[in-house]
């Protein structure tokens, strides 16, 4: 499984990370629209069409290392301004999150990743997971897991940081703090069951690849492209990260593109009646099948906004 994918689907399974505390600045508002189309920016303004006030969409990623991130000014600003947030899920119904999770996260038909894999794939991963320095969960629990559920916890245990943070979370206490409803595009019973689509048996394969010493040797040079693309704000590099991972490859309709589709087409009578600021994962913006593009398709201007995202870093004397 590639890192991307905190681009796209997890974002079901980032919410129990801790926010890192927020760093309260000076709001002004959100006129700062660049004049180069091709500008980098994860925060986009959205009008014209039958819209009498401009909603706005923002790319996250689902985790990151915490270090100089915060909300921009810009997104603040934003937030303060809308009627409603949306996010891909309800995250602030934690309960019925954990409930929803726990009981999606099982594969069907009592199936175990010893039916999936050969027997020695299946000792492999048994070895790796019953290790003291692995264990997430009890063994027993986990091989009852649909397997990139597994996978999203190794890459999480594996971070290079200890201050790993969803960035929804960011955008939620924002979005709390200046009193606005938070909905979500989807449930994430929806979310999680999607896993259902994609045949077990490559998802645990994909597992034991990840397992491997080999593969592991690149993941934290795979981890610092993909970060410094989106602290950058590289949506197009974010999008051919995306494209190249094999974990999506065939399944791109599913993880990806029809999401799009059902979003931007939501998204048109959601905004027709209320200020929205929209905060999905960052792989589902850009190319001819993203949410920006479709919005265009649609009508709708679609403008990249000025969003200073790190901390401002502070001279030494």
């Amino acid at each position: 499984m590639k890192r991307s994918f905190w681009l796209t689907v997890f974002a079901a399974l980032g919410f129990a990370a801790c926010s890192q505390p927020k760093t309260k600045t000076k709001t002004s508002p959100v006129n700062s629209v660049v004049n180069n189309a091709n500008a980098n920016t994860l925060l986009w303004r959205v009008s014209g069409k039958d819209l009498t006030k401009p909603s706005y969409l923002f790319g996250t990623m689902h985790m990151i290392c915490a270090n100089d991130i915060v909300v921009s000014d810009s997104l603040r600003s934003a937030i303060q301004a809308s009627d409603k947030v949306y996010l891909e899920i309800e995250m602030d119904d934690m309960f019925s999150m954990m409930f929803g999770a726990i009981g999606n996260m099982t594969m069907r038909d009592d199936t175990t990743l010893s039916d999936l894999l050969t027997p020695d794939e299946y000792k492999k991963v048994k070895t790796y997971f019953e290790g003291s320095a692995n264990g997430l969960l009890p063994f027993s629990v986990m091989e009852k897991m649909k397997p990139f559920f597994i996978s999203s916890m190794m890459m999480e245990k594996e971070s290079q940081c200890e201050d790993m943070i969803v960035m929804e979370n960011l955008v939620m206490e924002e979005a709390k703090d200046a009193g606005k409803d938070i909905k979500g595009l989807e449930t994430v019973q929806y979310q999680l069951s999607i896993f259902d689509s994609i045949p077990y048996s490559l998802q645990a394969k994909q597992l034991v690849k990840m397992i491997d010493p080999e593969n592991k040797k690149d993941d934290g040079k795979e981890m610092k492209m993909l970060t410094d693309a989106y602290r950058n704000q590289e949506l197009n590099k974010l999008d051919e990260m995306t494209k190249k991972d094999e974990s999506i490859g065939d399944f791109a309709d599913l993880l990806l593109y029809n999401r799009n589709a059902n979003w931007a087409k939501k998204l048109q009578t959601l905004m027709a009646k209320n200020s929205l600021v929209i905060a999905v994962g960052a792989g589902h913006l850009p190319g001819e099948k993203g949410v920006i593009n479709l919005l265009r398709k649609a009508g709708y201007t679609v403008e990249p906004v000025k969003n200073d995202m790190l901390k401002k870093k502070t001279k030494v004397i």
